[in-house]
């Protein structure tokens, strides 16, 4: 799967990134600390604003749940702390979408929770709110990282769907989506913590900690439940197509780039 990560594409923002993913295209921008208006201040600690813009029309329901779910994310990435009584804001515009994105009518029963789901009627569909997530998640962190604000943590996301054979798939395509009995977004910390898991179909238990593993060995290389001796700051790990080590490199590559003026 090819991931393009540029950072740092618009001028006018304190940081911002493009992430583009399995046909997905996000452009992400943070501006903060900004003053915020009395009735939104907290005062011990930042408030946070995001903005969803579909790649066309303008936002609905779909996108006010997805921005819920992108700042409860950020709130526990970002040092709030330390920037009480002001606001950041987060603005995500989506790009591109792949051909054939929208509404799904194989999937199962629909919900987005944070813990196993079983269908009660096989009729129903889904909104397919899920596959544009990992992409939304991916693009907020990254354009957090070309600014100056503080974070506990990193984070990598990834989508997997299980088909009407049970087979997992990674980063699925439209046409994979679309004969998905379930879809699962899993996003983990740089600590190797679970920050995000979000689905919608019918499943068992056993299926959901197939899929947990499979996320995680996308996420980070391995899986924490075959090997707890993960280092989270060794850059020598021997996976190098997860998405981890991808953040890594995109900032590596961006530090480098900035310090070039010192060699000269």
């Amino acid at each position: 799967m090819t991931h393009t990560i540029t950072l740092g594409p618009l001028n006018r923002a304190d940081g911002s990134a493009s992430y583009s993913s399995n046909g997905y295209s996000v452009l992400a921008a943070v501006n903060g600390p900004v003053e915020v208006q009395r009735r939104d201040e907290i005062p011990e600690e930042a408030a946070i604003d995001v903005v969803l813009r579909p790649a066309v029309g303008v936002g609905a329901v779909r996108e006010r749940h997805l921005e819920s779910i992108i700042e409860k994310t950020l709130r526990q990435v970002i040092i709030v702390s330390a920037h009480p009584r002001t606001l950041i804001q987060l603005t995500l515009q989506i790009v591109a979408t792949p051909v054939g994105h929208g509404p799904c009518t194989d999937l199962h029963q629909s919900a987005s929770v944070s813990s196993v789901v079983q269908s009660s009627d096989p009729a129903d569909s889904v909104p397919q709110n899920l596959p544009l997530l990992p992409a939304l998640l991916q693009s907020s962190i990254l354009a957090l990282l070309s600014t100056s604000l503080p974070l506990h943590m990193t984070l990598t996301s990834t989508l997997v769907a299980v088909s009407r054979n049970g087979e997992l798939v990674g980063e699925p395509s439209v046409e994979e989506i679309q004969e998905a009995t379930s879809l699962h977004v899993l996003s983990f910390s740089s600590h190797g913590e679970l920050m995000v898991t979000e689905s919608e179909g019918a499943f068992d238990i056993e299926t959901w900690e197939q899929v947990y593993d499979k996320a995680e060995h996308g996420c980070r290389g391995s899986s924490m439940r075959d090997s707890n001796q993960m280092d989270d700051v060794d850059m020598e790990t021997s996976e190098a197509d997860n998405l981890q080590n991808l953040l890594r490199g995109a900032i590596k590559e961006k530090s480098a780039r900035e310090q070039r003026w010192r060699e000269g």
